[in-house]
């Protein structure tokens, strides 16, 4: 028989809870791990593990803004660095991106070429340059040409600006050659058999081979970063007279080729009328 207005009070039943600590130095916080939805639906309280995940956020951002940062340059043709200092804005002018690529550029801050990258606004480091490379293979693998006959004067020819095109900048009132798209350290070959009668200093063409061939016409090459023969010496077809550059007055490396009925500026015929006339292709 119970006992009248007396209850049984209920047992309270047990759970059990595991603790996740949380914390920094010696502070440690105890959270009952909760479920899935109980977890995002509950309020952080100061010092919470939850008030150090923006940290992280952070961290996150200035990674990106560190990889931002990073950026390169691909050079085209008629670039210089003055002006890609200038439209990509680089700190310092042309003097800090020459100066973070020096190991890639050269010792001549005018000497790039197409294809060439450049880091922006971060030192480089020093990779093997298409020029260098080209340079290097010139010197150690002589150019297989044939003794007679007449050859192109480079081996993948890419015309830029053609003969006779018209333009106030040449004196003429239009340009006297051709030129290739080449970039620095190309080996250049002697179109025919023939003696060079002259190899230096140019002026506005830079350094420059002149080669008297032996049917009385003269090839010109010019803007040179190397000259690899002498006057008086004579050259066989295919034979290598020099390196490809941007000396004198241009705008980026190429070979301006010549022929000449005399060695003198102003003598010049269609050069690849006269290849095509001796068989060769271009």
């Amino acid at each position: 028989m119970s006992t009248k207005g007396k209850h049984r009070r209920p047992r309270t039943r047990r759970f059990t809870r595991s603790i996740a600590v949380a914390g920094t130095g010696g502070a440690a916080l105890a959270l009952p791990l909760l479920g899935a939805a109980a977890a995002h639906a509950a309020t952080a309280q100061p010092g919470t593990a939850a008030a150090v995940l923006p940290v992280k956020t952070v961290q996150s951002t200035a990674a990106v803004q560190r990889d931002a940062g990073a950026r390169t340059y691909t050079v085209r043709p008629g670039d210089c660095l003055a002006r890609i200092a200038d439209e990509q804005r680089v700190s310092g002018g042309w003097q800090r991106l020459y100066a973070d690529n020096r190991q890639a550029v050269g010792e001549d801050p005018a000497l790039i070429h197409p294809g060439l990258k450049l880091s922006l606004g971060k030192k480089a480091a020093a990779p093997a340059t298409q020029a260098s490379i080209a340079a290097r293979t010139a010197e150690a693998v002589p150019a297989a040409a044939p003794a007679t006959g007449y050859t192109l004067p480079v081996a993948v020819p890419t015309v830029g600006t053609g003969y006779h095109v018209a333009g106030s900048m040449w004196s003429s009132g239009y340009h006297t050659g051709i030129d290739f798209v080449v970039p620095t350290g190309t080996s250049l070959k002697a179109v025919g058999a023939g003696t060079v009668v002259s190899a230096g200093w140019g002026g506005a063409y830079g350094n420059q081979v002149v080669v008297r061939l032996n049917d009385g016409h003269y090839a010109q090459y010019a803007h040179l970063s190397q000259l690899s023969v002498s006057a008086g010496q004579t050259v066989t077809a295919g034979q290598r007279v020099g390196l490809s550059g941007a000396t004198g007055n241009v705008t980026g490396p190429h070979l301006h080729f010549e022929i000449r009925t005399t060695p003198d500026y102003g003598s010049d015929v269609d050069p690849v009328a006269y290849l095509r006339s001796h068989g060769v292709a271009l």
